[in-house]
Parts: C-alpha cells; sequence; structure tokens
C-alpha cells in the first residue's frame, strides 16, 4: 500500500512542502502500524533555526522568563504553537531558576554543547485503540546522533493530562541527549479543548478549525443535542480528557507500546534504505519505558503488559500507579504506626483532598510554616471549615480545632504522610486536587460533557467568577498553554448549581452555604462518587448517583496496576513530600506488591528521596526552595541505572531512602552535597525492604 507522507523541511530557508515517500513498505518492519489513522507528517530540524527539544529556543530560551510570543496572537503558525508548547511544557516540570540545578546538574546544555539544540527528525501521527475511535497523538523524534548500529529507544508519555510534548523535558531531554529515539504519547488527554458554542477544535498541530476534519477531540453530540446544551449552558468547553467518553487512563499501557511499534517504523522508514544495515527490531534495540507522574504510570502499566518484548527496562519517577489492593501486607515508615488502607485509588485520596485540604491549610501546626499558603484567602478557609462542620465533618469549638481535625482525617484516615502537609496548601490553591477530582470521575465513569457531572462544567470566567466568552486570543494559544485539565489556559472549573448563578469554583458558594465555601457541596458529590456512599451521611447513593457511582468503580478497577513488570529492571523514584501522589497509595504498595508477585525474580529497586516532592518547579519559590532539593536530577539517575543495567550488565543498587539535603537559603545555589548519590551498597539503616508482610520504610 503506498502512503504519502506530508514533510515539512525547516531549515534556514524556511518551510518547503513535498511528498517525501511513495515507496511500497512491503517488509513487515516498515509496515505503518494498523492503529495509525489518517497521514504521517514528519519535520526535519536542522538544530540551528530550530530543534527536537528546545524548538530553537536554546537552554538560555528555556530558562528565560520570556516566553516567545506569536506573530499573529489570533492566528499563529503550527510551528510558533510548539514552540510555546515545548516552552511551558519544558517549564512546568523542570525548575529553570538560577542556582536550582538548572544548566549544572540537568538542562538541555549539560554535557550536550552550550545551548543543547538537537538537530533530527520528527514524525506524529493521530492513532487509536482497538475498540475506541478517540485519537490519540503519537511522535517519535529521531535525533541526528542516532546510531542506527547501536539503536536504542525512550519512551516520554506525557505527564498529567498534557499534550504530546508534556515529557519534552525529562524523558526527552535525557533520551535525545544519548542519542535515542525518544516516543511521545499524549495518552488519550492531551490538551483536546473544544468549544461548544462554536465547534471550534484543534488540529494535531495546535491549529483551530471548526471544518470537519480529524480533530484532537469533538464531544460525541449531535447538532441537535449541542445546540440544546448551548441554549441551557452557553460559552461551554468540553476537554479531551475529561469528556472523550473512553476511560483513556485504562488504555495508557497500550498507548504506550503502540508509541513504541510507531518508532520502531519511524527508524526503519528512515534507515531502511540502507542495505548495509539490518532492520531495526526490539531484538536489537534497548528501549527503556520512562516519564514522570501519569506518564511514569503509563510506562509502568505498558512494561506489565508487554506480551510481544518490546520493553527491556522501566526508569520512572513518581508514577501515577493505582496498585491492586492487597490488604495482605503493611506500610511502616520507622517507629510509626502500621499502615494498613494503603492503595487508596488516586479519586478517592485526591477528592478527601478538594473537601478537606481548604479546611486543613488553617490548622494551626501547618498554617503558618506552610509556604505559598498567603494564597489561599483566611475568608475562603473558615468558610470551608465552617461548612464542614455544619455538615458534621469535623469537629470543634472554632476553626483552629475545626482545621486540626481535617488535617488529622487526611494523615490518619487517608493516608496522607505528614511529611507531604506543608506544601498540600499551596497545590488546594493552584487546584491540583480539584481538578483531578473532576476530570478522574468524569473520565472513569465516561461521563460526557453534557451530564455535568456534580453540577460541574468548563467555560471562561471574568474577574467575579462568572461565565464570558472565551477571549479569542486565548483559545488560539491554548494547544501551547493548556496542560489538558482545567482550570488551565483561562478556561476555569465552573459550579454550574452554585449559590446565585455559576460560578468559578473557589469563589463560588454551594447551596447549602450562605458564603463562599469553593463549591463544597459539588467537591463532596465527587468524593460521594469516589467512595461509593454518601460522605455526609454515609448511606447508599441512588438513582444516577448509584450508577455513576458503579460506573466509576468499575473505571478504577481498569486501570490498577497488577504488580508483576515481568522481570524487567525498573527503577522507581519517589519524593517522600509528594502531595500530590501520596506514596501510601502509590509507589510504596507498588513496590510491595511487586515483591510479592514476582518474589526473588523482581529487578524492581525503589528510591525515596528525602526533602524531594512532585513539582519541581515550584522550588523557584522562596520557602520551597529552601527545603526541598529538585528530584529531577534523581530520576535522570534512575535512567543511568537502568541505562547501565541492559548495556554493561550493571547490579542495580537496592531500595533505599536517599537523604537528600536541602539549601537552607534559597539564594544559596544547590551543590553536590545537596544531591548524594543513590548508594551501591546502601547503610542497614536506609534500606528499604519487604519484611514478612510488612514493607519497611527507614525514617
Amino acid at each position: 500500500m503506498k502512503r504519502i507522507m506530508i514533510c515539512t523541511l525547516i531549515g534556514a530557508t524556511g518551510f518547503v512542502l513535498s511528498a517525501c515517500n511513495d515507496s511500497d513498505n512491503t517488509s513487515e518492519v516498515n509496515q505503518v502500524p494498523g492503529f495509525i489513522q489518517g497521514e504521517i507528517q514528519r519535520t526535519d530540524y536542522d538544530g540551528v533555526t530550530d530543534d527536537l527539544l528546545t524548538a530553537g529556543l536554546g537552554a538560555t530560551g528555556l530558562g528565560s522568563a520570556t516566553a516567545p510570543a506569536f506573530s499573529d496572537p489570533l492566528n499563529p503558525s503550527p510551528s510558533e504553537l510548539r514552540r510555546l508548547a515545548i516552552y511551558n511544557n519544558y517549564r512546568a516540570l523542570v525548575d529553570t531558576s538560577a542556582g536550582g540545578g538548572y544548566g549544572e546538574f540537568f538542562g538541555p546544555g549539560v554535557g550536550n554543547g552550550t545551548e543543547g539544540m538537537i538537530p533530527g527528525q520528527e514524525y506524529i501521527a493521530f492513532m487509536t485503540v482497538p475498540g475506541s475511535d478517540v485519537p490519540v497523538t503519537v511522535m517519535a523524534q529521531i535525533p541526528l546522533s542516532f546510531d542506527p548500529q547501536n539503536p536504542c529507544m525512550i519512551t516520554a508519555p506525557s505527564s498529567g493530562s498534557r499534550g504530546v510534548y508534556g515529557a519534552i523535558g525529562t524523558a526527552g531531554e535525557w533520551g535525545l541527549k544519548k542519542g535515542c529515539a525518544v516516543v511521545y504519547t499524549d495518552k488519550g488527554s492531551g490538551t483536546g479543548a473544544y468549544n461548544m458554542e462554536t465547534n471550534a477544535a484543534q488540529r494535531i498541530d495546535g491549529t483551530l478549525t471548526t471544518a470537519d476534519e480529524a480533530v484532537q477531540f469533538r464531544a460525541d453530540l449531535t447538532d441537535a443535542e449541542r445546540s440544546d446544551f448551548n441554549d441551557a449552558w452557553p460559552d461551554r468547553f468540553a476537554w479531551k480528557h475529561a469528556h472523550s467518553k473512553a476511560n483513556p487512563e485504562a488504555d495508557w499501557g497500550r498507548h504506550v507500546l503502540q508509541s513504541v511499534e510507531f518508532g520502531f517504523w519511524a527508524l526503519n522508514e528512515q534507515f531502511g534504505s540502507d542495505d548495509n544495515l539490518d532492520a531495526i527490531t526490539p531484538e536489537n534495540t534497548v528501549v527503556i519505558a520512562s516519564s514522570v507522574s501519569n506518564g511514569g504510570g503509563s510506562s509502568v502499566r505498558a512494561a506489565e503488559q508487554d506480551t510481544k518484548g518490546l520493553i527491556d527496562g522501566v526508569a520512572v519517577s513518581e508514577p501515577n500507579v493505582n496498585p491492586v489492593v492487597d490488604t495482605g501486607f503493611t506500610i511502616r515508615q520507622g517507629a510509626g504506626t502500621a499502615i494498613t488502607e494503603h492503595s487508596r485509588s488516586l479519586l478517592e485520596y485526591t477528592t478527601a483532598l478538594a473537601v478537606y485540604q481548604g479546611c486543613a491549610n488553617n490548622a494551626p501546626a501547618i498554617r503558618d510554616q506552610a509556604p505559598l499558603n498567603v494564597l489561599n484567602a483566611q475568608a475562603v478557609r473558615d468558610n470551608i471549615c465552617n461548612s464542614l462542620a455544619n455538615k458534621g465533618l469535623v469537629t470543634g469549638a472554632d476553626n483552629d480545632e475545626r482545621a486540626t481535625d481535617a488535617l488529622r482525617i487526611l494523615n490518619e484516615e487517608f493516608g496522607i504522610q505528614p511529611e507531604q502537609n506543608l506544601l498540600a496548601p499551596v497545590h488546594f490553591a493552584s487546584n491540583v486536587a480539584q481538578s483531578i477530582s473532576m476530570t478522574y470521575a468524569n473520565a472513569y465513569g465516561r461521563a460526557g460533557v453534557e451530564d455535568r457531572v456534580c453540577g460541574l462544567s468548563m467555560a471562561a470566567t471574568d474577574g467575579a467568577g462568572a461565565v464570558t466568552p472565551f477571549a479569542p486570543a486565548a483559545e488560539a494559544a491554548a494547544f501551547a498553554t493548556s496542560n489538558g485539565i482545567p482550570p488551565t489556559a483561562g478556561v476555569s472549573i465552573v459550579y454550574d448549581d452554585a449559590e446565585g448563578q455559576p460560578t468559578a469554583l473557589p469563589g463560588s458558594a454551594s447551596p447549602s452555604s450562605s458564603s463562599a465555601d469553593y463549591g463544597l457541596d459539588a467537591l463532596l458529590c465527587l468524593h460521594s462518587l469516589a467512595l461509593g456512599h454518601d460522605a455526609v451521611t454515609g448511606n447508599p447513593l441512588s438513582g444516577d448517583d448509584a450508577v455513576l457511582a458503579g460506573a466509576i468503580a468499575g473505571g478504577i478497577e481498569e486501570i490498577r496496576a497488577t504488580g508483576n513488570l515481568r522481570g524487567k529492571p525498573a527503577v522507581f523514584v519517589t519524593g517522600r513530600a509528594d502531595a500530590i501522589l501520596p506514596i501510601n497509595h502509590t509507589s510504596r504498595p507498588y513496590y510491595a506488591l511487586n515483591q510479592r508477585v514476582e518474589g526473588a525474580t523482581s529487578e524492581l529497586r525503589y528510591y525515596e528521596v528525602l526533602n524531594a516532592h512532585h513539582l519541581d518547579v515550584l522550588n523557584q519559590f522562596a520557602g520551597v526552595g529552601d527545603r526541598y532539593i529538585p528530584l529531577h536530577h534523581y530520576y535522570f539517575q534512575a535512567l543511568d541505572l537502568v541505562w547501565e543495567r541492559l548495556t554493561s550488565g550493571a547490579t542495580l543498587p537496592p531500595s533505599q531512602v536517599v537523604r537528600a539535603v536541602p539549601r537552607g537559603d534559597i539564594a544559596t545555589p544547590l551543590a553536590q552535597s545537596n544531591l548524594p548519590e543513590i548508594a551501591d551498597q546502601p547503610a542497614d539503616e536506609d534500606r528499604i525492604s519487604l519484611v514478612g508482610d510488612e514493607l519497611r520504610i527507614p525514617e
């Protein structure tokens, strides 16, 4: 079968469009995978005017606080959108501030020249998984330094709900600098913003269209249904991760495996004409499944599901894994109380944070110590505490006592480690738990935008929180500015059932309250759906709520990780202070589960880093950067360790606590003394191990 690819050559002379391949692909390794939908676009980057890693910005441009601009804000070009997307996605995960390690311990130019620009080819297309027609973006980057005689490949599924460039600064940077092909996917989440009012959606390159053509996402509604929805709820948006009715997380492992297959197609497409080269196959290629957060969890699931031998090893940071619940073991940190209620689902503990954290921010134990807690208004904290008390969910004679009780509930009942308490307030102010709760409740339940789960929708809002049309320039840029999970890029979570009128969630008042309480009724509704019973009364849910809760429970079971990595060498690194993916429900129980499932054949190592957390980008702020070190540094160490294990047979160091040392003063540059190496032979008191039925974590 003939397939024409659009080939965009980028160099000093600008853009030239041409058909770059019309040959019959007859060899098995060079068959375009059947899951690819539509055309494949190839772009060549010269490494001077534009490149794979920095979009022509170089290390200096990525580190600059000034974002690249569009020549026409209402009609940005694909290359301008790509450049801004890479800039924003890189800086969202990596601390690029002076003294935080950028340019010394990590960054495009470290070990790769001053600016770190990397020439090469980029192949991008849409794909689908069996049983779904929702487009998933897949991309392969092949650096000019790739050696087809010694091929290697790194997976880079996006973190969070980000678009296809979401892992450019993590797995992308390490792999490209190593000379490996890097394969990316947005995992069926990605930006995918759809304007219900205008029918505008994003093409694969981020430009907008209202035409009937291939786009990242449109809501599954007829014209009549969409018109009825707009009449009732004008100026709303649907978002791909939340509203595709696909539960994309159930397929994240398959997305990664398909990206690997696409990568092998791209490599053989590029090098297959050389008669002196053997075909590039899984048998002669080192393949490491990698990435961070949701991307890390996706690569873990891919390794579990890898029946074709596509993946050789795994190296991930702070992976979002929801391990199968195994009540046969407990977790104990130091001499603390054994934790039995581990392995809660993401939705269960995140909705708990959404409900209780706003009040807990006012607890005297953390109120004045938590950095950036000033972002949460005192009046709103008090209102949340009052509303919780009125519903009998917290106790106390005043709001100090109620806030202390809310913090106790999170720590004791939901397994949030005390080390995570100080960072939870800034995450609440950034709507992390609230946005995850809404998006994943919709996704797990396969709900559509028209269902408005818990009375919530998505729209642009004005300064008073009222719904307003999305500014055209903001919508045109959304592909490059969105993290895929509102509130983002100017689109808010709106509480449609708020007292008075639909209002942006942070400033909304619940019908059961006379004051703005962060839409607590909506958050309690999401928490009830996650728990499977009424979070206030404890009674069973009924009617549509019961049906949706059942669908959500089924969706969660679909994403549970088995713990079976099929004997692949693997490394997890996680910060003990991770306040987004609490370690008692993610990395810790996954490690224990793996030890029980694989036993002596397991090659998984777990490194828990002290004074490290989930979002290194926060380290640029005083109060955070002086307390915490970049986990990113240890993620690159994890990749180095797995690489050495696969290429030279080196032994992976035992699982251990890594005692990183904070700077103490953000004005003091990070030094090597702050970042001790993962020890080849850790002291006995630093080793992590499963002893009998107890996972023991050193203090």
